[in-house]
C-alpha cells in the first residue's frame, strides 16, 4: 500500500519537483538584455562573410545559444518592440513614448518579488521615449516598483542621446560591486542612420554596435561579482524592410519578413556554447525566460522559457 502512495505522489507532484529542481540549479544571478535598435538579419548574421559584425557574427556567436528563427511577431518599432521584451505581450503602443504599457514589466516584477532597491532593476537607452518602460498604466501596478533610467540625453527621458554616452553609463553601472541585477540596454544609431537614408553610416553603426556589445561581455567577465553568474540576451526590437520592399533599408514596421526577423544572441553561465537553434522564438519570450532564471513569477507574460537555450 505504500507504495503505490508513493508512486501516486511522484505521479502527482513529480513534474512540478522536477521543475523546480531544474530552476534551482541555474546560475544566473543577473540578467542583461542589449537590444541593438533596428539592423536587418540581412546585415547582421544573414550575411555570411561576418563583414559587419565580425564579433557577433563569427566569435560570440559560438559562446553561446544563438536563435536561427527570432521573430517580432507584433508591431515592428521601437516602443512596442521593447515593450514586448519588456512585458512579454505584444500591445499596439505608441511609439511616441506618450504612453505606458498596459501590463506590468519584467522590471516590477523583479523588484516585487525581490524587495531589491529600485537601483537594482535600470533601464539604460540612447532613446528617451524608452523611459515609459519602467511604468505601467495598469492600476495595481501604476507607479510601483519602479526601474531606474537612464534614457535619451544625459538621462532625461527626452530626444535621441548618443550611443557613446549611453555606453559610458552602461560601463559605470556594469563596472560597479553594486551593479544592477536586471538591466536593458537599447543603442540607436543603427535605426537612425537608416530612416536617414545613410547607408554607409548605417553599416559603420553597425559595426560600432557589434564592438560594444563585446565590450559589454567582456566587462561583464571583467567584475568578479557577474563573471559566470550573468546571462547576456543581445537582440533587436525590429528590422527594417529588405530591398525592393517599399522604401528598403529606410523604414519598417510592417510584418514583412525584413522587418520581422530579427536575431537573438543568449550567452551565460547556463547556455551550451556553439548552439544554433532552429526552433522559433520571439520577443515576449525574453522576459519569461528572465524570469524564469531569477526565480520570480511574471504571470501576465504571454511568452514562453526558452528552454532549448538552457542547460536541463
Amino acid at each position: 500500500m505504500k507504495i503505490h502512495i508513493a508512486a501516486f505522489v511522484l505521479l502527482l507532484f513529480g513534474p512540478t519537483l522536477f521543475a523546480q529542481q531544474r530552476t534551482s540549479s541555474y546560475q544566473t544571478k543577473y540578467v542583461v538584455i542589449l537590444v541593438i535598435d533596428g539592423p536587418r538579419y540581412s546585415e547582421t548574421y544573414g550575411d555570411t562573410s561576418c563583414r559587419l559584425s565580425p564579433v557577433l557574427c563569427d566569435s560570440l556567436r559560438y559562446e553561446g545559444a544563438f536563435y536561427e528563427d527570432f521573430k517580432n511577431n507584433g508591431v515592428t518599432y521601437t516602443v512596442p518592440g521593447h515593450t514586448a521584451i519588456a512585458t512579454g505581450v505584444y500591445q499596439r503602443i505608441s511609439n511616441s513614448g506618450t504612453s505606458l504599457p498596459k501590463n506590468p514589466s519584467l522590471f516590477q516584477y523583479y523588484l516585487k518579488s525581490t524587495g531589491a532597491a529600485k537601483k537594482d532593476a535600470y533601464i539604460v537607452a540612447s532613446k528617451g521615449k524608452l523611459d515609459v518602460l519602467a511604468n505601467t498604466e495598469n492600476k495595481k501596478w501604476h507607479d510601483q516598483f519602479l526601474a531606474s533610467t537612464y534614457c535619451g540625453p544625459n538621462g532625461n527621458g527626452l530626444g535621441y542621446g548618443k550611443d557613446e554616452k549611453t555606453f559610458a553609463k552602461v560601463t559605470e553601472l556594469v563596472s560597479s560591486p553594486d551593479a544592477p541585477h536586471v538591466m536593458l540596454i537599447n543603442l540607436l544609431a543603427v535605426d537612425v542612420y537608416g530612416h536617414a537614408n545613410n547607408w554607409e553610416k548605417y553599416k559603420e553603426s553597425i559595426t560600432a554596435c557589434d564592438a560594444y556589445a563585446a565590450n559589454l561581455w567582456a566587462m561583464i567577465q571583467s567584475n568578479p561579482l557577474m563573471k559566470n553568474q550573468t546571462t547576456l540576451f543581445i537582440t533587436n526590437d525590429h528590422g527594417r524592410h529588405l530591398d525592393g520592399v517599399k522604401s528598403g533599408f529606410v523604414n519598417h514596421g510592417d510584418r514583412c519578413e525584413g522587418c520581422r526577423h530579427i536575431s537573438l544572441l543568449v550567452l551565460g553561465p547556463d547556455t551550451p556554447k556553439g548552439l544554433s537553434i532552429q526552433k522559433e522564438g520571439e520577443l515576449i519570450d525574453i522576459s519569461k525566460t528572465i524570469s524564469t532564471l531569477l526565480h520570480f513569477d511574471m504571470p501576465t507574460s504571454k511568452g514562453r522559457f526558452l528552454e532549448e537555450a538552457f542547460r536541463p
